[in-house]
């Protein structure tokens, strides 16, 4: 059994766990079918952990997952409940997806699990992703905790989570985004998404397209289970400073949440309506609205070295953090940065001045991300970077010719130092975005 209160230090040394990660990337199929069959072979033989882990909120959707998994993470840490959880990918470090009651899992403990996985798959075919998450269901079941809050990888009904049966789900909005694996239209994501729904589990979810709320209503109906679904059985919105929760338990006047953006209103309200079904008073969800931390969603960097330089171009500049990377998520930055738009100047002499340093991958919509940022053009400039150790960016000259193309000033850098140093000292904010990887990137430099 593991022990209850294994920390990781942010100074570990994990060349172990690297070395065991990368031997594990070789067992990985030629193709990828996504399939349940790999995963229960392997839990089965360790013994079925799945089996053990305390209750579990199970998260799928396309964008807010991690931040609505951690606006519920704080409430039910407020409610003094020790809570387990695991997301991906991870930003610096592989150890940040299995969190042990509010610490990423340990160097020494994580090799042991890796090693014990390896040993069971016994050299057959299996995704990275799928023996990782056999290793994570190990350390909760063997880490005793009251919740465990499950991020879905991919998709939803295939996905080497969906493999043991919670207390509740919870789906964020749907959009496009991994049509390779998940199906081109928004009615076949949906239903990827919805294959998390269990017989008798109560379903939460946030608001919807219209054109797929029917697919709802017909799980629901299918699997014999409540739904509460966002603006029809539950409305969140802001009020002043704060907002607003309503369903049919009640009006709740709330703080503002901590996390940044007004699409955190609605990530909020879906982790609301969720810790409704679990009960939780409001007293932990007003403390934990204020005290919801998720890194890499419009995560304002206050201090470190890319600050540091970023105040030495432009003094005064705040320096903003995004891992979103569809056309969904740049929807949210450019309405963000338009409400900065509209904030006061620091002098009515200043044009606002917003500077986007931008990378993506190939496999994602680069087109549609850029289309969606074009309200920025008045007031933004681009500068696109590549990623490092990523063969799969796109290169800084095809994304910034791209970003002309949709009548976005752009320029091509050939490091993320680089572009940072164009910033001008009439920047106001500036923006790192497009990719998760770029924004782990940019935290192990802020580190110095």
């Amino acid at each position: 059994m593991g022990p209850t209160s294994r920390k990781a230090s942010r100074t570990s040394n994990h060349k172990t766990s690297d070395a065991l990660l990368a031997r594990l990337l070789d067992l990985h199929p030629k193709k990828i079918d996504l399939s349940l069959g790999r995963m229960h072979r392997l839990l089965g033989a360790l013994g079925h952990p799945e089996k053990h882990v305390p209750r579990v909120v199970h998260i799928a959707g396309t964008n807010g997952k991690g931040s609505t998994l951690a606006f519920l993470r704080a409430f039910l840490q407020a409610d003094g409940h020790c809570v387990n959880s695991y997301t991906s990918p991870h930003l610096e470090y592989f150890h940040e997806r299995i969190n042990l009651g509010g610490a990423p899992i340990d160097e020494a403990y994580l090799n042991v699990l890796l090693e014990r996985c390896e040993a069971a798959n016994a050299g057959e075919p299996i995704t990275f992703f799928e023996i990782t998450t056999a290793a994570a269901f190990c350390a909760f079941a063997e880490t005793p905790s009251d919740f465990l809050l499950l991020e879905v990888g991919l998709g939803g009904r295939l996905d080497a989570t969906n493999v043991l049966r919670p207390d509740l789900s919870v789906i964020t909005p749907v959009s496009i985004d991994h049509q390779e694996f998940l199906g081109t239209t928004l009615n076949e994501i949906a239903t990827e998404k919805l294959g998390i729904v269990k017989t008798g589990i109560p379903l939460v979810s946030a608001p919807q397209e219209p054109s797929i709320v029917p697919l709802f209503d017909k799980a629901s109906a299918d699997h014999d289970t409540h739904l509460a679904l966002g603006g029809r059985d539950w409305q969140a919105y802001p009020e002043k400073d704060g907002m607003v929760f309503q369903d049919t338990q009640g009006l709740l006047d709330l703080p503002a949440p901590a996390l940044t953006g007004l699409h955190q209103i609605m990530n909020a309200g879906t982790a609301i309506a969720a810790a409704r079904q679990l009960n939780l008073p409001e007293s932990a969800i007003r403390e934990g609205l204020a005290a919801a931390t998720w890194r890499a969603r419009l995560q304002r960097l206050s201090s470190g070295a890319l600050v540091a330089r970023v105040q030495h171009q432009a003094p005064g500049a705040r320096l903003w953090l995004d891992g979103g990377h569809n056309a969904a998520a740049a929807q949210v930055l450019s309405g963000w940065a338009q409400s900065l738009a509209r904030t006061p100047l620091k002098t009515q002499s200043e044009e606002t001045r917003l500077d986007i340093i931008l990378a993506m991958l190939n496999t994602k919509s680069h087109a549609d991300f850029l289309e969606n940022l074009k309200p920025l053009a008045p007031f933004a400039q681009l500068h696109c970077v590549p990623i490092d150790d990523q063969l799969n960016a796109i290169s800084p000259d095809v994304l910034a010719r791209a970003a002309g193309k949709v009548g976005l000033k752009a320029r091509a850098h050939d490091s993320l130092q680089a572009a940072l140093e164009a910033v001008p000292p009439t920047a106001q904010d500036v923006l790192i975005c497009g990719s998760l990887y770029l924004a782990g990137q940019a935290l192990r430099a802020n580190r110095g």
